[in-house]
């Protein structure tokens, strides 16, 4: 996927106010409108237009744009780092006229319907001088020992505003927040009234917090199901073994059985992600053959050869 520059895209500089940045789309979207234009392709390049104005218009988004894409260049090949849009608190704000689900995947895989906070757009602020307040959303990364014990976590939540010189600004608020215990990735957490104040007696949005998990060395969940890497010696696979594994509940004593395969899978039942019905906890063989270093070593591995017979390759024709 190709990194978008959407600054080069409008023909602006990164320090451009929002009132140029508004002026330039217009100009451009006039002259790039399929219903009117006579320009060569002129239908992608205000499909273009448009989807970098719907990024750079909105404060939160550019500033969260901006601090992804330092040090990269248009159609640089990209990816987005795993939960980059994590502390990012969203407000609402329109599309343009064009349709979102026409953007690219470059924009889709950061603010599209799929994921990113595009569910909380959700059209223009009222104006009325009482007026409810907008709902907020952004996604927090915890450790998945969070979702096994449950608690209260701090966590702080970048948003933006807009400075006086007409750029972005990022400020940061701290809340504490209380994890469910059992919550899994993907589910939102909701916070009545934290949300965006209302106007005049309207009362504030809520804030929806998604979760998602930080990487673990050990662990990675899928829905309230757990898996673990459990590296063994390749004497422990063939004669079976009683080993200490490690859980996020604590560690348990695991019966390897005899002349078990590199990647097979011991279900530990109730011991993933705690609920009413809890998830298991998967246990993947991971057979690790010893290096041969000394002359001892390699020595032991010729006899161990000798002992064998055995060719892996056999069913090869080799």
């Amino acid at each position: 996927m190709e990194y978008k520059d959407y600054y080069k895209i409008l023909g602006l500089e990164r320090d451009a106010d929002q009132a140029e940045i508004k002026r330039t789309y217009r100009k451009l979207a006039r002259k790039y409108h399929p219903d009117v234009s006579n320009e060569e392709q002129a239908e992608d390049r205000f499909k273009e237009v448009s989807e970098a104005y719907e990024v750079l218009k909105d404060p939160e988004k550019r500033a969260a744009y901006d601090q992804l894409g330092a040090g990269y260049h248009s159609g640089q090949e990209f990816r987005p780092p795993p939960n980059w849009d994590a502390g990012f608190e969203f407000h609402g704000g329109g599309y343009t006229e064009a349709d979102p689900e026409a953007f690219s995947d470059f924009f889709e895989s950061l603010f599209g319907r799929a994921g990113g906070f595009a569910h909380g757009y959700g059209g223009a602020r009222r104006r009325q001088f009482h007026a409810e307040g907008e709902n907020t959303y952004a996604k927090i990364a915890i450790d998945l020992e969070d979702s096994y014990r449950g608690g209260t976590r701090q966590i702080t939540l970048k948003h933006s505003v807009l400075g006086p010189d007409g750029r972005p600004q990022i400020q940061e608020r701290k809340l504490n927040v209380k994890i469910p215990k059992g919550i899994t990735e993907g589910q939102q957490i909701r916070l009545a009234g934290q949300g965006e104040p209302g106007v005049g007696e309207g009362k504030p949005g809520d804030l929806y917090l998604e979760i998602t998990f930080k990487p673990h060395p050990l662990y990675h969940a899928e829905g309230k199901t757990v898996y673990l890497d459990l590296p063994l010696a390749p004497w422990e696979a063939a004669l079976g073994a009683k080993v200490k594994v490690p859980t996020p509940d604590g560690p348990v004593n695991l019966t390897i059985p005899p002349n078990s395969k590199d990647g097979s899978k011991l279900r530990l039942k109730g011991r993933g992600i705690p609920a009413r019905e809890p998830g298991d906890l998967y246990v993947i063989l991971n057979v690790v053959a010893p290096p041969a270093n000394t002359e001892a070593e390699k020595e032991a591995y010729r006899q161990f050869s000798q002992a064998f017979k055995f060719n892996p390759r056999s069913g090869m024709g080799g």
